[in-house]
């Protein structure tokens, strides 16, 4: 029966034993309890998402860092500890997962690619023989009192980390959101990062990433008209945003003004997938006058914050995006092709 050495953890009124397992040993002997699904103590889990699931695998195929311990209740009898090593029989459903369900089946995924995944060692947190009630409460320390980081931070440390381990289109996304932030760009002092001084108005570097991320990914659209290099994706999106500050002239800075905010920022990139993209495509330009001409705007019809005062996050993203195809009024005439 397979032995490994251990760390005795007491913690007030729980104890667990720390042990660095093989993946494919971990893989065979736990499983997830689905709370309200499963009628078996211990059952605290939810149903597993399938898209972190590829995730999770591809970075296990990629790169394999797991430091954060998988937490299990061993539910498969007293376990057995002989000469300070404890015993861990390769028994199927021997432990529920009360964290890292998705690291589990994610790691699953790739051993079934790649065998050699089955040797990685993974810490694991071992409980025995909990009940539903003390799992849960184990459950709910890790998913709100120990949150993970932030995803502003997250992509904030895209550009000190290694890019082999990240997934592309976010990185590429953060590129770009970071230049809109610099001087002389339209969301200068506008992009949220983490960690600095809160303020009225500004977009989370997350919330601006993520919107950008589908059109940049490797078969989004920008891939259609070839604009698939850095620079000129960053200049594409800032002729895009200086059309529209443009048309708000100096009172662009002005709190205001909803495109400063995040419902504004998502509902002028989801204008901009559904409408500017193939009107632009369509002139083989885009360049800022194209944009701009295409959009009437003038003073007494900008977008203010306090029109979508008291909308939630999507529905005020979506009444901007919708004010925005109002005021599309795009011309006949074509161009040369032209970022």
């Amino acid at each position: 029966m397979p032995k490994y050495p251990f760390i005795a953890v007491k913690q007030k009124e729980h104890s667990f034993k720390l042990v660095s397992m093989p993946a494919g040993l971990l893989a065979r002997i736990s499983y997830a309890a689905v709370r309200r699904k499963d009628e078996e103590e211990g059952a605290v889990q939810r149903v597993l998402n399938t898209s972190r699931i590829s995730g999770i695998k591809d970075f296990a195929l990629r790169m394999g860092d797991f430091p954060a311990s998988i937490v299990l209740n061993w539910i498969g009898g007293d376990m057995t500890v002989v000469d300070g090593m404890v015993e861990i029989p390769d028994v199927p459903k021997s432990a529920q997962i009360i964290d890292g369900q998705h690291r589990v089946a994610g790691l699953r995924a790739a051993i079934e690619d790649d065998p050699t995944v089955a040797d990685y060692e993974i810490p694991v947190a071992i409980y025995e023989n909990l009940d539903t009630a003390h799992s849960a409460r184990i459950f709910i320390s890790i998913n709100t009192e120990q949150r993970p980081a932030p995803k502003s931070l997250v992509f904030d440390l895209y550009g000190v980390s290694a890019s082999d381990i990240m997934d592309p289109a976010a990185i590429r996304a953060n590129d770009i959101v970071a230049y809109l932030g610099s001087d002389g760009q339209p969301y200068h002092k506008w992009i949220k990062l983490p960690n600095q001084e809160r303020q009225r108005g500004g977009v989370a570097l997350s919330t601006a990433v993520n919107a950008i991320k589908p059109l940049v990914d490797a078969k989004g659209q920008l891939e259609q008209v070839g604009a698939t290099e850095l620079e000129v994706q960053k200049v594409l999106f800032s002729n895009f945003f200086s059309a529209i500050k443009e048309k708000y002239g100096h009172h662009w800075d002005d709190r205001g003004n909803a495109f400063i905010y995040a419902s504004g920022f998502i509902g002028a990139i989801e204008f901009f997938r559904s409408h500017m993209f193939d009107y632009c495509k369509s002139q083989g330009s885009f360049e800022k006058a194209t944009i701009t001409q295409a959009l009437s705007m003038d003073e007494t019809s900008l977008i203010l914050q306090e029109d979508v005062k008291g909308f939630g996050g999507s529905e005020a993203a979506n009444a901007i995006r919708d004010r925005l195809i109002s005021s599309f009024k795009p011309s006949s005439s074509s161009q040369g092709f032209k970022f």
